[in-house]
């Protein structure tokens, strides 16, 4: 086993030791009634965009979610949550900056004695979920669960669920698939760019994303017969006609979305693997984004 499918295995126990942080989280991140950003960059982006709109519809308050590049200081927010496993990558540090003085500041990060503690108030510290791996796989999925568990979300089942989806069946052959469309709603749809992501990243295959009901606003033109169209969440049956039609494979279950994703990290490896790749040696990919000061 390479260090990438290890961690992904090692999921559903690192769930559990994260949601032991539940009361921790429900501080940092619920805060009921506040106006809420969260910054990432990558795969942390898409994880703050699932945050977004989970807390946003657990009823905590208004929530947004930018690419921490794209950040601008234009609207008032009370806390600012950024999200960086290595706590180094130079967009998320500038980002930081950039926040008005006043506006609270919370780091979620994996590793200790980072830059970004010192551009923050707060910091919520999940090291037992930091990656040797270039590849981000258990580090997003235990932000997720602990913020839902924080949010007020029952995860009693998840880390059986995971289990579950580490010991399925694979959706397709990969060796049959060379095109993936991932679809998801709500927060899933975080999910899904996060899932398509790990395809291009480990094996280097084309991939896309989109919220599900957009699938046929003109994705589903590029689908076909060596396609697989993988579903999160409670995605509308009717898309599955509308990849069958396509002449392309779908695929859904009733797994908790963490766990469906668990299951797209494996098929990502198993696509690298069918294609000759080292998913721990990803093409052009460092572990953190660091730029030259210039």
């Amino acid at each position: 086993m390479n260090d990438t499918s290890e961690e992904i295995a090692s999921q559903p126990a690192v769930w559990e030791r994260g949601l032991q942080l539940t009361d921790e989280a429900r501080n940092l991140l619920a805060a009921p009634g506040e106006r809420v950003l969260l910054l990432g960059c990558g795969t942390s982006w898409f994880v703050a965009q699932s945050i977004a709109e989970l807390r946003e519809s657990a009823g905590l308050g208004e929530t947004d979610a930018v690419c921490a590049s794209e950040y601008r200081p234009r609207r008032r927010y009370d806390r600012v949550v950024a999200v960086s496993r290595s706590g180094t990558s130079t967009e998320v540090l500038d980002a930081l900056r950039q926040v008005p003085a006043g506006t609270h500041r919370v780091a979620v990060t994996a590793v200790d004695g980072m830059p970004v503690d010192d551009l923050a108030e707060s910091r919520l510290l999940l090291d037992f979920a930091d990656e040797r791996s270039v590849v981000q796989t258990r580090f997003p999925t235990t932000v997720l669960a602990v913020a839902r568990a924080a949010f007020g979300e029952d995860l009693s089942h998840l880390a059986g669920h995971g289990r579950a989806a580490l010991a399925a069946p694979l959706p397709a052959d990969p060796a049959g698939v060379e095109h993936l469309v991932f679809l998801g709603t709500g927060w899933t749809v975080g999910l899904a760019h996060e899932a398509a992501l790990k395809v291009r990243e480990a094996a280097q295959a084309y991939s896309e994303s989109y919220p599900a009901m957009d699938f046929r606003h003109g994705p589903v033109a590029v689908a076909g017969s060596r396609s697989l169209i993988f579903f999160f969440g409670g995605v509308p049956a009717g898309l599955d006609d509308a990849g069958r039609a396509a002449g392309a494979t779908t695929y859904r279950d009733d797994r908790d979305p963490l766990a469906q994703l668990v299951l797209a990290q494996r098929f990502a490896l198993a696509l690298a693997a069918h294609r000759g790749l080292d998913p721990d040696r990803p093409r052009l990919l460092t572990r953190s984004v660091v730029l030259d000061a210039a």
